[in-house]
């Protein structure tokens, strides 16, 4: 058995090892043939892919990548904005793109004319302080820069007109109605009780919310046609910038800390009306600005602090840290949130100064152009929401300050004067404050100060 069995693997191997050489044989004229095919068309590929390399090094030699701008100590990152898009040609120090931060946009300005040729970051994205951004071909008019590319996105099929009911469907039979019986004479008491109709046997017929027929209605002058309350069946969601978000977030952080509580004054503004009528000609001669309505609320609240060292303090921890300085903000509504830029060193300043860096602080937040210092700090805040036609508000305090102050519209009203009824410009004012630290005591006695001030001005030249 064993000689046998030696003998047919023998065999098997003998007949394997023939098998390989002929197709060995038979491969080989065959891969020589197609390495002759193939040598011109590799040896072409060769030449055509130099050749654009060559180009390409030529085309791009030039190309320079910007970096983003700086942020302050305080900002680590922003969303970024791209006004600009591939293709475009710019200017020297055209805006190309907005950074938006937690407190304030940063621009990103072209440092050299050029045509941006590529766009490292996608739109929205997040960035950090001089992250590489794009790159741009410098030279007027672009060069030989890509041309912008044009998506062509495929038009859109026509809307399907929404489904009608069957006209094939039969109308629901609507059910019998029963005789009314007979009305019981005056007096007379029924022996029965009232039929009652029965339910239909098939539902009623109804249409669906989506196929109710929408009457639009004009888009009002001054807002965004994506946001407009059109009457359309539909709805659009919008990513919230980050300064929306950092001051729903410090809003809420300031509710979830302090205790905080509202006290209410009011002022008769007859005194500071009269002022203004007097005195508006020569103070708008000699200091070039108007004299408003904040400056005296700002000076007499800069006054107020002295008074009351502690309203300008804060509570941090289990410390109480004083501040011998007033430097408060001012809130600002522009488009895109609420900023409260900062005036240093109030306590040092008269109304002509006041007004002046108010006017200035009002075109930088108008302008977009307010930098981070410019809104960092500040011991107390002032709010003032008469300018909208506020009656009545209680403000919420702007952390890490003690107190604010909400300024409200000036409206008629029937006061006792001297014993007797009579018409008076009346606002309202109110301060918030944390009640961990500023007493009641301490808060009413603050507002009356205010209040003092503003309707007498003698009072803080004589400092009583």
């Amino acid at each position: 058995m064993l000689g046998r069995r030696a003998v047919s693997v023998q065999r098997f191997l003998s007949r394997t090892a023939r098998q390989g050489v002929t197709a060995a044989s038979s491969i080989q004229p065959t891969l020589q043939a197609k390495t002759n095919l193939l040598e011109p068309l590799v040896q072409n590929v060769r030449i055509n892919s130099t050749a654009n390399f060559h180009m390409s090094v030529i085309r791009m030699s030039d190309v320079i990548t910007v970096d983003g701008p700086a942020f302050a100590e305080s900002i680590s990152e922003g969303d970024i904005r791209w006004l600009k898009q591939k293709g475009d040609h710019v200017n020297e120090d055209e805006l190309v793109a907005e950074i938006e931060t937690d407190k304030t946009s940063v621009e990103v300005p072209a440092p050299q004319a050029g045509t941006i040729v590529e766009l490292l970051v996608e739109d929205g994205a997040k960035v950090t302080a001089k992250q590489k951004l794009y790159k741009l071909q410098p030279g007027e008019g672009g060069g030989a820069a890509p041309a912008k590319e044009e998506s062509k996105p495929a038009a859109a099929s026509p809307a399907a007109p929404a489904p009608t009911p069957s006209q094939s469907s039969a109308p629901s039979p609507s059910p019998q109605s029963s005789p009314s019986p007979p009305k019981p004479a005056a007096g007379e008491i029924p022996k029965s009780a009232p039929p009652v109709a029965r339910p239909p046997s098939t539902p009623s017929s109804s249409t669906p919310v989506g196929a109710v027929p929408v009457t639009r209605v004009v888009v009002p002058k001054g807002v965004d046609p994506s946001h407009a309350i059109t009457g359309a069946r539909d709805e659009v969601r919008v990513k919230a910038n980050r300064m929306r978000m950092r001051i729903a977030q410090r809003l809420k952080d300031a509710q979830n800390t302090y205790a905080m509580l509202t006290t209410f004054n009011e002022i008769d503004m007859s005194s500071l009306i009269e002022m203004r009528k007097t005195y508006q000609k020569e103070f708008v001669a000699k200091h070039g600005v108007k004299l408003g309505m904040m400056s005296p609320f700002v000076r007499a609240a800069a006054y107020a602090l002295q008074e009351s060292p502690v309203v300008n303090a804060v509570l941090d921890e289990n410390e109480i840290v004083y501040r011998h300085f007033v430097d408060i903000s001012v809130a600002v509504a522009t488009p895109k949130g609420l900023v409260v830029p900062v005036l240093r060193n109030v306590e040092s300043m008269n109304y002509a100064q006041i007004e002046l860096e108010l006017a200035n602080l009002g075109v930088k937040a108008r302008d977009g152009k307010l930098a981070v210092e410019d809104m960092e700090g500040g011991t107390f805040t002032i709010s003032n929401g008469g300018v909208f036609g506020s009656m009545f508000g209680t403000p919420i305090i702007n952390p890490p300050q003690s107190a604010i102050l909400g300024m409200h519209g000036v409206f008629d009203r029937v006061v006792p004067v001297n014993g007797k009824p009579e018409i008076r410009p009346i606002m309202q004012i109110a301060l918030t404050y944390d009640h961990r630290l500023i007493d009641g005591r301490e808060a009413v006695t603050f507002l009356k100060k205010i209040k003092t001030a503003v309707e007498d001005p003698r009072v803080m030249f004589m400092n009583l």
